[in-house]
């Protein structure tokens, strides 16, 4: 990794590229099979799946520096406030958009493969980084 490469960039850029290859395959393909509707759902849950994944390093970021239990608290309120605001937009979804607008299959089943996808990237990244974490010293005793 170069030196001027922080660790949350490098795992950004580890999940963003192969989530937008397969975003843009995912598009194609379902524009292909379905049309405009397909088109439509894949496009939304592209928008979907980044906008929840991103909010992840704005995370990272604000809690570098502070201590353990901060970030903790930090991630928590950011997951379940995440969690929320999904359920809050499916539920609009659901009820103030017509059914023909977008494909609702389409839009579930490439929000599933750009998420694990996502996940794959920056587990796979991760991994590369090698970061060696500083352990605790033993003491005589232990």
């Amino acid at each position: 990794m170069p030196e001027n490469i922080s660790t949350e960039k490098s795992m950004l850029r580890g999940a963003l590229i192969p989530t937008f290859i397969v975003s843009i395959i995912g598009i194609g393909f379902s524009t292909f099979l379905i049309g405009f509707d397909g088109f439509f759902g894949a496009l939304l849950a592209q928008f979907v799946v980044l906008i929840y994944f991103l909010v992840n390093f704005l995370v990272y970021r604000l809690s570098s520096t502070l201590d353990p239990r901060t970030t903790m608290a930090l991630a928590l309120f950011s997951y379940f406030s995440k969690l929320l605001l999904l359920a809050i937009f499916l539920i609009g979804i659901t009820k103030f958009t017509p059914p023909d607008l977008f494909n609702r299959t389409v839009f579930g089943i490439n929000a599933i493969v750009l998420t694990f996808t996502w996940l794959i990237g920056e587990v796979v990244k991760f991994l590369k980084l090698r970061i060696h974490l500083p352990l605790p010293k033993q003491t005589q005793d232990e």
